[in-house]
């Protein structure tokens, strides 16, 4: 009898570590914000289970208590997803003047990690606190003095390198979060522009499959008609050779989907 309710109990105990919580509960037992988990989750600190069959993300009761674990000490997580909003906060936190930091995040010195859209449709970028104090501790000349010839340069040019280090730093957080070759691409050609991405996919089931299986936009993203097709803009490749670079990574990742499905005889994800 107490062997068979020892058992029972480590069955009970096994089974708790499968249920499925949603994005607000597990937020919750994590002591995070929804933002805070949002940030978590685009980071890969926290991975996402099998999603309901309305779409909606679930989070594994063993991943959240994995997550809790590794986060110590207590608030070691909240500071690994912190975040500051905006060139004179950011400036703070490094320690300089706003237009300075605005033009080391120009140049991309940093990389934003996200963005909002603020009542005048002007794009506010994100920063993690955590590698913004970095960067101060890595690269104190860049902190003072005069701007390096390079830097020079491009703001001659009037560059603006924040979208483009912003996108490269969100498709390869999607990228790193499955390794089906009909997701990845799909993951590649959200980023293309339409006409781009016509030439790149001329089979129009194929580009069916992938509009299904792209990706929604970012946490934070605005829902607001004139914000968002501000925000829209942002996912989008731009330069010339940031847009041959994503077709050129499209192109490959459909070939390992194409041959996928060849073996599988059926088109999409495994």
């Amino acid at each position: 009898m107490t062997q068979m309710g020892t058992t029972l109990r480590e069955d009970v105990a096994d089974g708790a570590t499968d249920v499925m919580l949603g994005g607000a509960q597990a937020a919750g037992e994590l002591g995070l914000s929804r933002a805070e988990f949002a940030r978590a989750v685009q980071l890969g600190i926290v991975r996402a289970g099998p999603r309901t069959l309305g779409g909606a993300a679930r989070y594994a009761r063993a991943e959240l208590d994995r997550v809790g674990s590794a986060a110590e000490p207590p608030g070691a997580l909240r500071e690994q997803v912190e975040t500051v909003a905006g060139a004179e906060a950011a400036a703070e936190v490094v320690g300089v003047g706003p237009s300075r930091f605005t033009r080391l995040a120009r140049c991309g010195h940093v990389t934003p990690v996200g963005y909002r859209i603020n009542r005048y449709r002007a794009v506010v970028w994100l920063y993690l606190t955590k590698e913004l104090r970095s960067f101060a501790a890595r690269e104190p000349a860049l902190l003072r003095g005069i701007a390096p010839s390079a830097d020079r340069e491009l703001m001659a040019a009037k560059t603006d390198l924040r979208p483009r280090s912003w996108r490269g730093r969100h498709v390869g957080l999607l990228l790193r979060r499955t390794a089906d070759p009909w997701e990845r691409a799909a993951v590649l050609a959200s980023v293309l522009p339409e006409v781009e991405l016509l030439e790149a996919v001329p089979d129009p089931a194929e580009r069916i499959v992938l509009a299904a299986l792209g990706p929604p936009p970012p946490y934070g993203h605005p829902q607001v008609p004139a914000a968002a097709a501000v925000a829209s803009g942002l996912l989008k490749a731009g330069p010339p050779d940031e847009i041959h670079w994503y077709r050129t990574s499209l192109d490959f990742a459909l070939a390992g989907a194409r041959d996928q499905s060849k073996s599988t005889g059926e088109r999409g994800p495994t």
